[in-house]
């Protein structure tokens, strides 16, 4: 392990686009390119943007060291054309070897097997990884925590956007295990009753039933919804119901294949021929079923192309978690990319449109300077990609912010968790550990 790689494990750095995969892991390869990956492509989200336009010296600090670890020869920051403060503030800073790359505004751009081949023309093959293809690829926010991690600093705040139907739409950096209800309540509440919250993005983020639950180290948007919205309705659709309706109405009208942004770079997915075989009795080439492995679960075949109101992710979902439990996994090759790709990607602003999101789009959500800092921080000890970490603290333990408190487990893949705040420990337990009297911390 490298030195760089090591100070990135020490500090519990984790992919902060989502997946939350260890990223000293990712610093351990060797690779020609080094992504950066801004599109930030979900709608409603302004959390990378802002970042990188108010701390642009310290995500080329993160993408130098990203690059000195896997010794990449060049680097690429891929971002939207409509970030021009983010764009004005990184130009004068580039190295080199490292340059811009203006992504049209699409969806899924923010996908990084997409936004990997926007940028270079490398297609990552079904099933793989970028590394495959000689790239790696990290989120701003993730590389500015490399740079941070440099200098000692673990990390124990996340950077988010609440907004949707609120009274004050922000963005905020809070402190890692804040609860949710608080960041909810910095904005004003809901301008809706009854209300419904997704955390992450309207297209791949996940309902929450529970304020009381923490901010993590992947949290990546507090959405706030009418409840009774397309969007909300459809995520809690059973899948009983999905089921139901795939095998009663699809017209194997092919939209959802043709738009498949996975299918349109070359990957075997074809969704309408994976609703046909789970319709009927898995009729059809294996392969077929077993290339649901491959979805990226983005939502464009369920949100956006079908016109019968199918979700083939979800039936994909169910499907992964089927051949997974049996250790089935997809062997397929990668074809020759459609022609028209680049023209089936979609327009955010049909996106929009199409996910009812126009009252709440285009919208501002102004970073806060000031960090959140909370009464009682709850520390998950599962906030990334592997196993739980293992607590290093007990029940009464005095703490610092930026002490270890869960550590991983010898030989396993995960990330080291740190207090956010100073305080008591007031519970330990196989979830989670509890810090109180967190109040004003710096």
């Amino acid at each position: 392990m490298n030195d760089i790689s090591e100070k990135v494990k020490a500090a519990g750095v984790v992919g902060a686009g989502g997946a939350g995969f260890p990223t000293h892991v990712k610093l351990e390869a060797k690779a020609e390119v080094f992504l950066v990956n801004g599109a930030e492509c979900e709608p409603m989200l302004r959390n990378d943007q802002q970042l990188m336009a108010q701390s642009p010296e310290l995500l080329v600090r993160g993408l130098e060291l990203a690059m000195q670890a896997t010794g990449a020869a060049e680097g690429i920051i891929a971002l939207k054309a409509k970030y021009t403060e983010a764009i004005a503030a990184l130009q004068p800073l580039l190295p080199e070897r490292v340059r811009i790359a203006i992504l049209r505004d699409v969806y899924p751009a923010g996908d990084e097997v997409i936004a990997l081949w926007m940028t270079t023309g490398r297609r990552v093959p079904p099933g793989g990884i970028p590394l495959h293809v000689g790239a790696v690829v990290n989120n701003p926010q993730t590389l500015m925590n490399v740079a941070r991690a440099m200098e000692g600093t673990p990390v124990t705040s996340r950077t988010f956007t609440v907004t949707g139907a609120v009274q004050k739409p922000l963005t905020v950096t809070a402190r890692i295990g804040a609860p949710l209800q608080e960041l909810l309540d910095l904005a004003g509440g809901p301008t809706c009753d009854p209300a419904a919250f997704i955390d992450g993005g309207p297209m791949m983020g996940h309902l929450i039933e529970d304020l009381s639950q923490p901010v993590t180290k992947t949290t990546g948007g507090l959405i706030v919804l009418p409840a009774d919205h397309m969007l909300v309705r459809r995520k809690r659709q059973s899948m009983e119901s999905v089921l139901r309706i795939a095998k009663t109405v699809c017209e194997q009208c092919c939209y959802c294949t043709e738009l498949c942004p996975r299918h349109i770079i070359g990957h075997e997915l074809p969704p309408h021929l994976i609703i046909r075989s789970v319709n009927h009795n898995r009729i059809g080439a294996p392969s077929v079923v077993r290339s649901a492995l491959t979805c990226s679960e983005c939502g464009v075949c369920e949100a956006y192309a079908c016109p019968v109101g199918i979700s083939p992710m979800r039936v994909n979902i169910a499907l992964k978690a089927e051949f997974r439990a049996h250790n089935i996994r997809y062997e397929g090759a990668l074809n020759p990319a459609d022609p028209m790709a680049e023209n089936r990607l979609i327009p955010s602003s049909r996106l929009v449109s199409r996910l009812n999101l126009g009252p709440w789009y285009p919208h501002h959500a102004p970073l806060l300077n000031e960090e959140y800092v909370p009464q009682k921080a709850t520390l998950l000890l599962k906030q990334h990609a592997g196993v739980p970490a293992i607590p290093v603290v007990q029940t009464g333990d005095s703490v610092k912010r930026g002490q270890l408190v869960a550590d991983i487990p010898a030989g396993a893949l995960g990330a080291r968790i740190h207090a956010s705040i100073d305080g008591i420990v007031g519970r330990v337990s196989k979830e989670a550990i509890e810090i109180q009297n967190g109040r004003n911390q710096s």
